[in-house]
């Protein structure tokens, strides 16, 4: 299986030359590290910056420059703050090529949950409603099921919806898998991992088609 780490790494080959990206709190956060060098790529945090950088050294953080998730974030050359207005102005104008944005659930139909968990108190639903509702593309980051091992991509959330028929990739410890009118398309495994695992811990429908590779993550 997948650690955190390879997940952000095998995400971080969807970007494009010349993307403009936001990345959500958890575990797309890790992204900024991996972005392969030479590629032209802005990062948008919703907070307020455009151009963010990979995660400082420790003993270079500067407590001034934050992400969304409150994380010590470097800058790069050209970087610029605004303020909250300017920044959901950018995400509602669908400026941004792609959104990664962590999940607690995800349909098979691409419907995510990734806000609140009835009963748990939450600060506020943070931006994520904005951006799954104006993102061009976005690709889930998410443990394919949870700490009892059951399965968090499902017929249909059981969650609060964040937004519907929106998640277009996910990413987990175990696969990769495109959402279609079929429900969730098998494209690749983690390594080690066999088809047969990977569809015992998807409750939602999966389809396979044809062998199905390893994922490549360096």
């Amino acid at each position: 299986m997948l650690d955190k780490t390879g997940i952000a790494k095998r995400i971080a080959k969807e970007i494009k030359n010349g993307y403009y990206v936001n990345l959500g709190i958890g575990i797309p956060t890790l992204v900024a590290n991996y972005i392969p060098k030479g590629m032209d790529v802005v990062l948008q945090s919703e907070n307020g910056l455009l151009g963010m950088g990979p995660f400082p050294y420790e003993g270079e953080e500067d407590s001034d420059l934050i992400n969304a998730g409150k994380q010590t974030i470097t800058t790069v050359s050209g970087s610029a703050f605004f303020d909250s207005a300017m920044s959901f102005g950018m995400i509602r104008a669908r400026k941004v090529d792609l959104t990664i944005l962590g999940a607690m659930e995800v349909a098979d139909n691409g419907d995510i949950a990734n806000w609140k968990i009835p009963g748990k108190m939450v600060k506020g639903m943070g931006g994520a409603m904005d951006l799954v509702a104006s993102a061009k593309n976005i690709i889930v980051a998410m443990q394919h099921v949870n700490k009892a091992g059951e399965s968090k991509l499902l017929p249909r959330c059981t969650l609060p919806l964040t937004g519907i028929n929106c998640v277009k990739k996910i990413v987990t410890e175990l696969a990769v898998l495109d959402v279609t009118l079929q429900g969730f398309r098998l494209l690749e495994r983690a390594p080690g991992i066999s088809v047969d695992y990977i569809k015992n811990s998807t409750a939602g429908r999966l389809v396979i088609e044809g062998e199905i590779p390893e994922m490549v993550i360096d």
